[in-house]
């Protein structure tokens, strides 16, 4: 499947058109359609489809078929998380994080939350 037609099924399993997606991704109206005609699109353009579409620009080129950010088994509630009643083993580059590390990484992660939570109201 081509960069195109992955970009074509998620727009038609999310409802919306091309166009849209290209409006919303920041792009001209009929940008997308150009990919279909073998031309690949830059990275940054890559990028602002994959966030308008909810998937990884890994699952765009092809590089990965779970189209979704996550698997669902590697999901969990954020605030559970953060509130310390998850118990986790976390790696970065195949290594497992530090106890301190992973504290570190809440303590990054809640003020993000937070952050957001602030924006929103």
């Amino acid at each position: 499947m081509t960069t195109f037609e992955r970009i074509r099924e998620l727009a038609k399993k999310r409802g919306i058109t091309l166009k849209q997606v290209a409006i919303k991704a920041g792009l001209s109206e009929n940008a997308i359609y150009r990919y279909n005609q073998g031309i690949e699109p830059k990275l940054p353009t890559l990028m602002a489809i994959a966030d308008v579409l909810g998937v990884s620009v890994d699952y765009l080129l092809g590089n990965d078929d779970t189209p979704e950010w996550a698997n669902q088994k590697d999901t969990m509630d954020l605030e559970d998380f953060l509130n310390g009643n998850l118990k986790v083993n976390m790696a970065y580059g195949g290594e497992d994080l530090t106890d301190e590390e992973i504290e570190r990484l809440k303590i990054a992660m809640t003020q993000i939350f937070w952050d957001k939570r602030r924006q929103e109201k």
